[in-house]
């Protein structure tokens, strides 16, 4: 008999809900961004954000159930994203999945929203070749993570500052590019020269699996300054081309050395960045030279969505982890540690 779970995803500026046969079979995944909202303020409002979610949740159930054919009461759990993320956000869809935990007399299940971006993997190879290495990157986070098994988690290394994404939003602001970084840099680097300007990686003392990238967008700030009281002309393109190469170096060389610290055939990587094209080119070509098996999502399954968390709620449900009514946001929630 198959396990039906409708998922919601509601942690930062995505509002998203979506309909899982078994885990992995995607029967419909909704997503109504707010980029256009927060683009005028340069990033995201927390409050903005909130109130979006409020408008616009019980359209967005209502359309994954209609284009999955799937009524309320056909529903085996509701899964909801609990944290990691902004707590008026994460309370808008908590809510939403107790009512109708509550109301359906159904399990609620509890995602770490870092746990939903890993299993969107599971979503392109339902039974991979456990122990794993995953590169989690995203506007918030930059963590390594080795993965044992469905919910195993051992966080290797994470950032001791600005995460990748971050770092790629502050850099697209400084050149003019607009908000959200990561797509516009990304762009404009096509056309640019990735060796035209000098930047530094941040690979800390010893084996560290460690990130910083404060100081690389230090540098690329400093370097526009110099530019501009000097009154040279500055080609945004190659400045773009030389970040994001800079950034991706450093993302590439602490996964590979991740893996052969623990001997793990296949590489994982999740979360927004992980769209990134040369990211996943230069991850590509590092993982053959090693012999190691790549996996990635498609780009809709990197962003925030609520596939992914219905993919990791499904694991949840087997092993009988489901949440009590009483389940609250936990803005601050770490990979692997639950608090109902």
């Amino acid at each position: 008999m198959s396990l039906i779970i409708l998922s919601v995803e509601t942690s930062c500026d995505e509002t998203s809900a979506a309909v899982l046969v078994d885990g992995t079979i995607v029967k419909s995944n909704i997503i109504s961004s707010q980029v256009d909202v927060h683009r005028k303020f340069g990033g995201v409002v927390p409050e903005v954000a909130s109130r979006k979610h409020l408008e616009l949740i019980n359209h967005v159930i209502r359309e994954a159930l209609d284009e999955a054919g799937i009524d309320f009461d056909e529903l085996d759990a509701v899964a909801v994203t609990y944290g990691p993320g902004l707590v008026g956000a994460l309370l808008v869809g908590v809510a939403a999945a107790k009512a109708i935990a509550f109301g359906l007399d159904i399990p609620l299940i509890g995602v770490n929203h870092l746990e939903g971006h890993v299993s969107a993997n599971f979503l392109v190879e339902p039974k991979p070749n456990f122990p794993v290495i995953c590169l989690v990157v995203s506007g918030g986070h930059t963590d390594l993570v080795l993965i044992s098994g469905f919910g195993q988690y051992d966080l290797l290394g994470a950032t001791r500052d600005d995460a990748a994404g971050e770092a790629f939003d502050k850099v697209a602001r400084v050149l003019g590019l607009g908000y959200p970084g990561g797509p516009l840099i990304d762009k404009l680097a096509a056309s640019g020269d990735d060796t035209a300007i000098p930047l530094p990686r941040a690979y800390l003392a010893g084996d560290s699996l460690d990130f910083s990238f404060s100081g690389l967008k230090t540098a690329v700030i400093n370097h526009l300054h110099r530019a501009s009281q000097k009154g040279f002309h500055v080609n945004k393109a190659n400045v773009a081309a030389s970040f994001r190469r800079a950034a991706v170096d450093v993302l590439v060389d602490k996964t590979l050395l991740a893996a052969r610290q623990h001997n793990t055939g296949t590489i994982m990587l999740a979360g927004g960045v992980a769209a990134n094209q040369l990211l996943r080119e230069e991850m590509t070509r590092r993982a053959h030279q090693e012999a190691r098996r790549l996996i990635y999502p498609p780009p809709v399954l990197c962003t925030d969505n609520a596939a992914m968390i219905g993919c990791a709620a499904y694991y949840k449900y087997l092993r009988g982890d489901f949440a009590p009514l009483t389940l609250n946001a936990v803005p601050n929630l770490p990979l692997g540690q639950d608090r109902y």
